[in-house]
């Protein structure tokens, strides 16, 4: 793969003000950036968020990915969860959501995949603009595609915490993925629902264009969450492509791994 990018990243993560635990995980290395957002009580919501983040870790390491190697990957890791549940009974049921981006080879020159499974989130900002890119697979989503509810009265449903898709599935569930070509200057939020259910694209947009370091950024994010309320567990990734004018990175902002 010719053309190799540079990627700068940041993350935070917050049990927030009303969870006992944090049941959220993610994952940072230099070609893949991940949230798991767990559920399943007690312990095993966290269990399932760690299994699929460090899962996704592997992607890379033996060398070029390509876009069907993650969705393959993603499916893999659903029997994971499934095997893990079986050999401890009490985490049946366990599931978590995945959602992220992964550099991937594609026509032989870099590309994003965006991968998403549940109800957590891609957005890219650029030019001042935010974008989501994912589509929640969550009950108050299809309710509001079919017309059924409004987005002001989706964002206070009782139902908008039930998902449609998740890993720890009997079936595993379809990914969402699509690839995108590389653009100098893009910055990706990749966030779990505690960050969503607290501040609206405007305000995640503001945080974004108001920090130069992702991990100012990623930090900042997560404490507006807090404050605004910690009503769930809050993570956010947040990643750079920077411009290759851009000076080396030290060590504090190098690309890294974190699990």
């Amino acid at each position: 793969m010719t053309g190799e990018p540079t990627i700068r990243a940041g993350a935070a993560t917050d049990v927030g003000l009303v969870r006992a635990a944090n049941e959220d995980n993610y994952v940072v290395t230099s070609s893949v950036f991940a949230v798991a957002d767990g559920m399943g009580g007690h312990a095993a919501g966290d269990v399932a968020s760690g299994l699929a983040v460090a899962g996704l870790a592997q992607l890379g390491l033996a060398g070029v990915v390509r876009p069907e190697e993650v969705r393959r990957h993603i499916v893999r890791l659903n029997g994971d969860i499934l095997a893990a549940a079986a050999r401890n009974p009490e985490q049946w049921g366990m599931g978590t959501t995945v959602t992220g981006l992964c550099l991937v080879d594609f026509a032989g020159s870099p590309h994003w995949v965006v991968f998403n499974v549940g109800d957590s989130r891609v957005y890219r900002y650029a030019g001042g603009s935010m974008e989501q890119l994912t589509v929640d697979h969550s009950e108050v989503n299809e309710l509001v595609a079919a017309g059924k509810l409004s987005p002001a009265e989706a964002a206070t449903d009782p139902r908008r915490n039930v998902v449609t898709r998740a890993l720890g599935s009997p079936t595993a569930p379809e990914p969402d993925i699509f690839v995108f070509p590389l653009a100098e200057g893009d910055r990706f939020l990749v966030c779990s629902d505690g960050l969503t259910g607290e501040l609206d694209d405007g305000a995640l947009a503001s945080v974004l264009a108001s920090w130069d370091d992702p991990r100012d950024a990623a930090a900042s994010l997560v404490r507006a969450a807090v404050v605004a309320g910690g009503r769930d567990n809050v993570t956010a990734v947040v990643v750079d492509h920077v411009p290759a004018h851009t000076p080396p990175a030290d060590d504090e902002t190098a690309p890294r791994k974190v699990s």
